[in-house]
């Protein structure tokens, strides 16, 4: 049996299971605001505890990261993803026994480390299964599903709390990560070069193996973490994942809190509101991959054309962060505008990520594509570590230095590409 078009079937079921990873991680933020006097934790320290929750995640993230990249790199994504979304199943399952903070953050870790895998899986993945020109079509693909995963947990995580209560939600939702796999498997069976199903035709476009940079992959060595670091490239990725990365956590952690103080939602306006910023970010992540594709199909080189789409991204999450710095005020009165704002940020971001994501593929040869990607994601986390506990001090008493921080760390991020990482694609 052949099937045409394997490697979207592929990408389609990347994307799936970044879905079901958005609304496992999203949960806990989108009921923390209405669940957490159930454990004994006073309104003045609510925002700490949700600090201390996501500090958990998020230490685990990172070293999920970096471990996870090694990982997809030494048995392949097909095991990798595999164990990744079934561990992460387990983990956010076990929430519904949680009984206090400190059996929410042991969870909270679990979940962290095994969700990491998804996005060095992902990358590693595209750079086995699509040429240079789509790649980041695809990393917005899969970055779309960061997205609709956000956009359908508000409503979806609201509804099942208001029917079923938290402990069941998490027990739902645990169960579509095991759902997943069984469809993985059977699709994904080996790589390109070795799947009985793809058509000699897909399978020479995919490998292009007729050039001379596929043997050069082919060739090059399996470098490890320290001699990845001597590269320009390989810090330009983790200094811009540093800065960057923050931004969209600010939003994913904090945004349900904030619509919460800021315009007094209840848990059913959240689920009616929160989606919409999701949505901006999901077209963004789409237009970001076909802009920087469409560059490379047109001559321009494939590293300018990400860098590029990155540029793009930046000026929309600037501006529309700096009329929120000046309307927050105006904007209490008008809560669909500031969803609109917001979702203009993350439209940016997302436009920008996939092409930031696409980079270790593109200055990097497969067999360290994941270890890269994960270094990123890793120093990505150890950035939104550091915000994170900022927040509840921060917004005490207005928000206005929450968006500026946001704002602050954009032209950072430009600086670190535009000027650390080289203009060339380079195969190490």
């Amino acid at each position: 049996m052949k099937i045409k078009g394997l490697r979207w079937y592929i990408i389609a079921l990347i994307s799936l299971a970044t879905v079901i990873n958005y609304i496992d991680r999203s949960a806990i933020n989108i009921m923390w605001p209405y669940i957490y006097k159930e454990f004994g934790i006073t309104t003045a320290d609510n925002k700490n505890a949700l600090a201390l929750i996501t500090t958990f995640f998020m230490i685990a993230y990172a070293l999920g990261q970096t471990f996870t990249g090694k990982l997809m790199d030494a048995v392949g994504t097909r095991l990798g993803m595999t164990i990744s979304i079934i561990g992460w199943s387990v983990s956010i399952a076990l929430h519904s026994f949680a009984k206090s903070l400190l059996s929410f953050n042991i969870f909270r870790f679990m979940l962290g480390f095994s969700e990491a895998g998804n996005w060095p899986g992902a990358t590693k993945s595209n750079a086995e299964w699509f040429p240079v020109k789509e790649r980041a079509i695809a990393q917005g693909i899969f970055g779309a599903g960061a997205s609709l995963g956000s956009v359908i947990s508000a409503p979806a995580i609201a509804f099942l709390y208001i029917v079923f209560g938290w402990k069941m939600t998490f027990v739902f939702i645990a169960g579509l990560g095991l759902i997943w796999v069984i469809p993985w498997l059977i699709i994904n069976k080996a790589t390109p070069d070795k799947h009985p199903w793809l058509t000699e035709k897909e399978r020479n476009y995919i490998l292009d193996v007729n050039t001379e940079a596929q043997t050069q992959v082919d060739e090059a060595p399996v470098l490890s973490w320290k001699e990845l670091l001597k590269f320009r490239n390989t810090w330009g990725i983790i200094m811009a994942r540093f800065f960057i990365d923050p931004v969209w956590w600010l939003f994913v952690t904090w945004l349900p809190t904030f619509l919460k103080e800021q315009f007094l939602f209840d848990i059913k306006q959240i689920g009616a509101f929160t989606w919409l910023p999701y949505l901006f970010a999901a077209i963004g992540s789409l237009l970001g991959g076909y802009h920087s594709s469409w560059q490379v199909k047109k001559g321009v080189n494939a590293v300018k054309a990400r860098k590029n789409s990155v540029a793009i991204g930046c000026v929309f999450m600037l501006l529309s962060l700096l009329a929120i710095v000046y309307k927050l005020d105006d904007l209490k009165a008008e809560p669909g505008l500031a969803m609109v704002l917001i979702g203009l940020t993350l439209f940016g971001f997302q436009f920008l990520i996939g092409n930031l994501q696409t980079l270790p593929s593109d200055y990097f040869n497969g067999k360290n594509v994941g270890t890269v990607a994960g270094m990123g994601g890793t120093a990505a986390v150890v950035g939104t570590l550091l915000t994170t506990w900022l927040v509840p001090v921060m917004t005490k008493t207005s928000y206005v230095s929450f968006f500026v921080l946001a704002a602050v760390l954009v032209p950072i991020t430009w600086i670190c590409i535009k000027y650390i990482t080289s203009k060339r694609t380079i195969h190490s």
